[in-house]
Order: C-alpha cells, then structure tokens, then sequence
C-alpha cells in the first residue's frame, strides 16, 4: 500500500499562513499564485487580493493628485463663472480655495449647485463641507478605513511644512484594489519614459516631460502652456479621455492606453505615414 502523501497540501498551507502572524507577504502572494495556477482563484480575484495586500504597503504620496493638476473652485468667483468649469471637468466634488491652493476653505459637492438653478437663496460658503487634510506618509489601508467611518470621499493631502501637495480620494484607493490591473500596457517605475514597439510607433508614459519627448522623437511641441505630453493630449481632447481614444496632434498620432478617472498614464504614439503627394506638393 501506498504511504500518503507527507506533503502539505495547499488548502492546509494557507491555513498555516492565515492563522500565524501575517509576516510573510511574499509567500503569501507566492501561495495565492499557486491558487489561480490550480484554477482555484480566476484572474480578478487574484488581482484583487494581490491590490488588497499592497494597499497596506503604499502611502498616500504614492497615488494622490498632483497639487498643480487639481480642479479647485475659487471662493471669490460667481456661480455663473465657476458652474461651466463643473460641468466641463465632470467632479463630483471640489476643493474650494480663497486666493490660493494652500487656503483650502471646504469642499463644494457639484449636486449642490442644484439650488442655484432651483432660483433659491445661493450663498457657496454656506454649502461647503468641512475639508479633511492627511499626510502624505498615511498608509493607504489606514486612509480607505477613515474614509468610510468619517464617510468622506475626498481628502487633501500636505506635506511636512503643512503646504497643500495634492488631493486622494476614496476612488483612487479602490482603484489600487479593483482597478489597476496590470496589462501589457502599464510601466515598471524603473521604466523609461519612452519605448520603441515598432516602427514609428512608441509607448509612453503622460508624465513625460515635452521637451524630452520631443529630443527623443525629432518632434517640435510647444512646452509654453503644458510641461507633460500627458497635458498636451489633454488640452487637444478638450477633457480627460477614455482608454482607446485617438488624439491626432501635428504629424503624431496620440492613442490612450490607460487611463482612471483622473488622470492619464500611458499612450501609444505613432508617427502619421508621409503621404508622397502632399509632399511633393508642399515641396
């Protein structure tokens, strides 16, 4: 007869990873791998417990907004000057500024502008929620928890000198649990800015600077309004745009790869084929 088998199976060595102290994370991930290679977890779930897991190692400055990206609405402007910039950007919420982004005064929600159309009494300053500010060390688990105790949504985020340095909301942390799923399109940090898939054709990060853009592909974008390829897709959009969307911008073609509900990450750029007639003619 044949003696059973002394190896531990996979249910019983998850159950000893799950009731001793979670201190090996990468056996953890390892055991989780093993899980959805046996067709025990599909690819979701095992994106999701990998995001899951990785929510409690990452910080706040990892993911939030950008200061200078951030759609803020200023105290001292109509409603009828400041009700087109809602609409347009499609926020839910906004941060509301008296004179500077470092003076945040309250957060407006845009379904409180209803009452402006209703012809009742309008007063904005009335209307504001109180703003809540976090460092930008917290620890995305510990922000996700306070969010949905204290429910907010939205949170700005300051640095060691107590300067405002961008915003998160409760969408983005969700985002690294359901919503970044690693493609063939997403970069390694350690990734350059810019890469050769073929001819004429490169993938590239939003956040790349213009200017080196421009140095690595022969190109002649102007960097006097926007610093980032990113923003000048952006501004050729007219709004933020969804994955798979062409932009043609000069003789580049621009094609989103990805994107979240607030910024852009990732394009496909492919140099327009020189068409041998215009040529010709223009020459």
């Amino acid at each position: 007869m044949d003696e059973p088998d002394s190896k531990p199976g996979l249910l019983e060595r998850l159950s000893a990873l799950l009731l001793r102290e979670p201190e090996d994370r990468e056996q953890l991930i390892s055991l989780l791998h093993s899980a959805y290679e046996r067709n025990l977890l599909d690819a979701e779930a095992l994106s999701m417990m990998e995001g899951v897991i990785q929510v409690s190692e990452r910080q706040v400055r990892e993911i939030m907004l950008p200061r200078a990206q951030m759609d803020v609405i200023d105290i001292s402007e109509p409603p009828e000057q400041f009700i087109p910039f809602v609409i347009e950007t499609a926020h839910s919420r906004f941060p509301v500024i008296d004179g500077n982004k470092d003076n945040i005064i309250g957060i407006l929600l845009a379904k409180d502008l209803l009452r402006y159309y209703a012809g009742e009494e309008f007063e904005v300053r009335d209307m504001l929620r109180p703003a809540v500010f976090v460092p930008e060390s917290k620890r995305l688990n510990v922000l996700l928890r306070d969010f949905r105790s204290n429910r907010n949504h939205i949170a700005l985020v300051v640095d060691e000198y107590g300067g405002v340095c961008g915003m998160v909301t409760i969408e983005d942390v969700l985002e690294q649990i359901v919503g970044e799923i690693e493609d063939e399109y997403d970069f390694d940090e350690d990734e350059d800015n810019i890469i050769s898939v073929g001819h004429d054709t490169w993938r590239v990060k939003a956040a790349t600077e213009i200017e080196d853009f421009n140095q690595a592909l022969g190109s002649e974008f102007s960097d006097e309004e926007y610093d980032t390829v990113g923003g000048l897709v952006l501004k050729a959009a007219g709004q933020l745009p969804k994955r798979g969307t062409h932009v043609t911008i000069g003789d580049m073609n621009f094609t989103v790869l990805r994107v979240d509900s607030r910024r852009l990450y990732s394009l496909l750029v492919e140099r327009k084929p020189v068409n041998l007639e215009e040529a010709a003619e223009a020459g």
